[in-house]
């Protein structure tokens, strides 16, 4: 089944991955990478007006192009640890009960540049792969493989006996994320905002730890958490 996606820099990076099957171009639509990508790969184009692209996308915000690609692929668990033993220290990012798919998106953007193998999400109770994560991942969502499971504890455990250690990040925690070393494989897991990592999951974490807050809100949105926990493992295991 075919799925829209929209957005100047998410279509231009599915053009570049040969993930687009149809273009829809606003009659105002002139950046040029872009149309000479769609000529060059032979990409059947068609105009429509800045309402009708409205309608297609719920009103999204498609800055006058939207693309109909195939359904976003899942990688299966095999598949994404296979990518990851390639790397010294693996890295996997679990997302617990994340539903806001702008979070989601902005998390697949820092997995992304902070260099991690893959997300794990679960397959139910949880936001999956769609136009608006890909809007907001600006590319990302191509690069970055997503393994969707039935059970987060019991795929930690599976993990686990693979060699990884469950790095889980709560508000509840006496660690500073700051005093684990990270030069192992990593399975870092995050929450939603609200609820935060289940009961279960943090049993089957091996560290748990928390991100120390100086201002006057007691928690950060979980993308930004995502990125400083990211950026802080890439600084350890990365020297200058």
């Amino acid at each position: 089944m075919a799925q829209y996606i929209y957005g100047r820099n998410t279509v231009y990076s599915a053009l570049l991955d040969g993930k687009v099957i149809k273009i829809f171009l606003a009659p105002s639509f002139h950046d040029g990478p872009t149309i000479e990508t769609i000529a060059k790969r032979k990409i059947t184009s068609e105009k429509r007006s800045v309402e009708e692209l409205d309608k297609l996308v719920s009103h999204g915000v498609h800055q006058g192009i939207v693309a109909e690609i195939e359904d976003y692929r899942y990688v299966s668990l095999e598949e994404l640890c296979h990518k990851a033993e390639a790397k010294k220290y693996p890295l996997l990012v679990m997302l617990d009960e994340i539903n806001d798919p702008h979070n989601f998106g902005a998390i697949l953007r820092s997995v992304d540049a902070f260099g991690a193998d893959g997300v794990i999400i679960k397959k139910t109770g949880q936001v999956g792969l769609n136009a608006t994560v890909a809007k907001v991942s600006t590319g990302a969502i191509d690069h970055v493989p997503v393994c969707q499971v039935v059970n987060l504890s019991q795929t930690l455990k599976e993990l686990k006996k693979k060699g990884y250690w469950v790095v889980a990040s709560d508000g509840s925690a006496k660690a500073d994320y700051r005093s684990v070393d990270y030069k192992m494989g990593v399975v870092l897991v995050v929450g939603s905002e609200g609820e935060g990592v289940s009961h279960l999951v943090l049993e089957n974490s091996d560290f748990i730890v928390k991100i120390p807050m100086a201002g006057h809100v007691n928690s950060l949105n979980a993308s930004v958490a995502t990125a400083v926990l990211l950026a802080n493992i890439y600084n350890n295991r990365t020297p200058r």
